[in-house]
């Protein structure tokens, strides 16, 4: 692997292009609002986070890193763009993968045989077969001639660098080839642990922990309004309730 194509420069998509800059391979960050390109290619980035400035006057200086609206050939594309949620006929909203299938529209003309194609967007089960299926759609690979696979991120904002080089990686390909040689590009970057796993059991693995999070701080925020009505200091109430072995109670917020 000599060269990354990372598609959306946001707050996972930024931080990812340039830590793999920095790890060596050469790094093209493509995004389709042209104000963060312009920012980027003036030395500024578009989003508040701590350390990325430096890392990316580093990345710039040395030739690793540079931004375009439009992809490029490499050997490993990353999508990294928002699935955000959609109502359909006024009813429940519904996640909306359309960013992720341009993203994949945008790459195919680049795509050469086995490069590999890493999805990191939070998405529903099956977007990564998907991808897949769109691949074959908009070019002449078969199945299994691109390497595709899920590996979603688990980052804190204010703390993504440290939280992407040493968080552990659940990866899952559409087949073991896949998995693999996505593990060998996180290797370049990342001192977690890798744990390999099939692409629908990967993505439903980031809805359940996006879930369990969210189910938790409900709880500490309807903890926080009971404590309310009782006149009771809800951080040290959650302080004695986390003494017992088994109960972690997170604060409200």
């Amino acid at each position: 692997m000599n060269s990354c194509c990372v598609i959306g420069l946001g707050y996972i998509g930024l931080p990812t292009a340039l830590l793999v800059a920095k790890s060596g391979l050469k790094v093209l960050g493509v995004d389709i609002n042209q104000d963060i390109i312009d920012s980027l290619k003036s030395g500024k980035i578009p989003i508040v986070e701590p350390g990325l400035s430096n890392l990316l006057k580093e990345v710039t200086i040395s030739g690793k890193f540079k931004a375009s609206t439009i992809p490029e050939e490499s050997d490993v594309f990353v999508i990294a763009v928002p699935t955000p949620f959609k109502k359909i006929d006024s009813k429940v909203p519904e996640p909306d993968i359309s960013y992720v299938l341009n993203a994949v529209k945008s790459i195919s003309p680049f795509l050469k045989k086995n490069d590999l194609v890493i999805l990191e967007s939070t998405s529903p089960v099956g977007t990564t077969e998907i991808v897949e299926e769109e691949i074959i759609r908009n070019t002449n690979f078969i199945k299994g001639e691109i390497n595709i696979a899920y590996c979603p991120e688990r980052v804190l904002p204010g703390n993504i660098l440290y939280e992407l080089v040493n968080n552990d990686r659940v990866i899952g390909g559409l087949n073991e080839d896949s998995g693999q040689l996505t593990k060998e590009f996180y290797a370049y970057f990342c001192r977690g642990k890798f744990y390999l796993t099939y692409a629908k059991i990967a993505e439903l693995v980031k809805l359940t922990e996006n879930s369990f999070r969210d189910v938790n701080i409900a709880f500490a925020n309807e903890m926080s309004l009971i404590c309310d009505d009782y006149d009771i200091n809800v951080f040290e109430l959650i302080n004695l309730c986390n003494q017992h072995p088994r109960v972690n109670i997170l604060n409200p917020g």
